[in-house]
């Protein structure tokens, strides 16, 4: 069987997780709420990341106010990881900086979720995001999740399920992917692309797989010039640094660097059929800012469900050629093991 067609059979019994892959001609079941243009308070789950600060300055700041929407946060819940000690130690003095700002705390999510019409789910830990994905998903409030999606395929799997379940977008991304090389090339920059190499730091956390703590963003950065269509995956790694070698079902190869020592940076290199690029440098927040209001404004994730997917198969094949001393591993087994895990938990 074609591995595309596999692919798609995969997806489809994830109960059509895309937002644009069943529903782009359908308005989202949230789109009937009474939401008028000043109903556009953001709410924040998770002070455990600087992200979470970056972001409510980035959307309260007036000067911004053309290309982000008009959105603003106006509350906050702490929680956030409660064991992983880097984010848990991070929350006293974000929660300070954020009442500074003049963003509410909140106690629980059920409280945030009354004062807010969008989400975005910033809880550094993935592991926690699909328990406090489903209270978002039940309230009605669209929402972005950063980066993990999840601490598992079968997590990530499971989020998407409830998004078309209780029919409310989401999607979720990297902001490398938005660099402006990459972004280029996805434009047409070097015509085809023909292969790429990407980095990133790769450092650990025992809670989640390897790659999903960190090594996510040079990862996302290679599917987003190579797009979706992975079928295996080879990993060779060093306690300082790693290389993940992926071969794409039209024999295109992409590989990803993970750094653990030394000076760390993003980017890459891309080798099209009309040249090739540097995919550097890193440009910051605001392009994924911006592609967050625009979901906000219409309900329409900008990534292709299916790709977030793979982006996170890719990963947990990593973790198996690890495990099996760096032989290949499909992408499709990954899946397939993935689905299986995701059917037993409830939504």
């Amino acid at each position: 069987m074609h591995p595309n067609i596999d692919r798609r059979k995969f997806l489809t019994k994830t109960a059509k997780v895309g937002m644009g892959v069943g529903l782009a001609s359908q308005l989202p079941a949230w789109s009937a709420q009474a939401f008028t243009q000043d109903s556009k308070r953001v709410g924040i789950i998770g002070l455990d990341t600087s992200h979470s600060v970056a972001f409510t300055k980035a959307f309260n700041d007036e000067k911004a106010q053309k290309d982000l929407g008009g959105y603003k946060v106006v509350a906050a819940y702490p929680h956030g990881s409660r064991d992983i000690k880097s984010s848990v130690d991070r929350i006293p003095g974000y929660m300070e900086e954020m009442k500074g700002l003049g963003i509410r705390i909140v106690d629980s999510i059920s409280e945030l979720l009354d004062t807010c019409d969008y989400v975005l789910l910033e809880t550094n830990d993935g592991r926690l995001h699909l328990e406090q994905g489903l209270e978002v998903f039940k309230a009605g409030k669209p929402v972005f999740i950063d980066k993990p999606i999840a601490a598992s395929l079968a997590h990530a799997i499971a989020l998407f399920k409830a998004s078309e379940k209780y029919k409310v977008p989401m999607f979720s991304s990297s902001s490398l992917r938005y660099m402006e090389n990459v972004v280029a090339v996805n434009q047409g920059k070097i015509g085809k692309v023909m292969g790429a190499d990407t980095f990133s730091p790769a450092t650990l956390e025992p809670t989640h797989p390897d790659l999903f703590w960190y090594g996510v963003h040079g990862v996302e950065t290679l599917f987003a010039v190579m797009g979706k269509g992975c079928e295996e995956v080879k990993r060779f790694y060093a306690d300082q640094m790693e290389v993940v070698v992926g071969t794409w079902n039209d024999q295109r190869i992409g590989t990803f660097r993970g750094t653990r020592e030394g000076k760390h940076g993003y980017g890459g290199n891309a080798f099209g059929s009309d040249g090739m690029t540097d995919l550097g440098p890193y440009g910051g927040y605001r392009p994924l800012l911006v592609e967050i209001a625009k979901f906000f404004d219409t309900g329409k994730a900008p990534i292709d469900p299916e790709e977030t997917l793979e982006i996170f198969a890719f990963m947990e094949a990593a973790d198996e050629s690890k495990r099996k001393k760096g032989q290949s591993v499909s992408l499709k087994s990954v899946m397939e093991k993935a689905e299986r895990e995701a059917g037993k938990l409830k939504i």
